[in-house]
């Protein structure tokens, strides 16, 4: 099997995507940040101190989605249509889900999964002044498409 971020001496490289054709492409991430039940209860609340939770959260996500090529060494710096993130406020937790959208030449799971983490960051340090124990876990991957297949995919 050949690795596309690998050359023939066996070095890291950024793949050279300039002979592909731009074609829309959607991904999404999912991650979860697990907490106490009284963190929980203050975020449902929109009682923690530093502000409203889950409106940061997303804004961060957004706003990390953008900064990806320059987090990940060999990301290409690609134009981003859309970025959305939703929260699910459990029992034990928040479950993230990001979905990223762009028209290029190369994918946006790199996007959607750095969306999903730094909300998840974010969370955590929005609520880390009363919950020290939480736990950022499950980040992955949980669909990509390009062309016609993104096409049918709704954000």
């Amino acid at each position: 099997m050949r690795l596309s971020h690998v050359d023939g001496r066996g070095k890291a490289r950024q793949v050279d995507v300039s002979g592909k054709e731009a074609v829309l492409r959607r991904a999404a991430a999912r991650a979860r940040i697990r907490m106490s039940r009284e963190t929980v209860r203050l975020i449902r609340e929109n009682r923690i101190r530093k502000g409203d939770v889950l409106t940061v959260a997303k804004i961060a996500a957004v706003a990390g989605a953008k900064r990806t090529a320059e987090l990940i060494p060999l990301a290409h710096n690609i134009r981003i249509d859309q970025v959305d993130a939703r929260f699910t406020v459990l029992e034990d937790g928040v479950e993230i889900r990001t979905e990223a959208v762009c028209t290029d030449k190369t994918g946006i799971e790199m996007e959607a999964l750095t969306a999903a983490a730094v909300a998840a960051l974010t969370i955590y340090d929005m609520c880390k002044a009363v919950d020290r124990g939480m736990v950022i876990e499950e980040l992955r991957l949980l669909r990509k498409s390009k062309g016609e297949e993104a096409d049918a995919a709704e954000l």
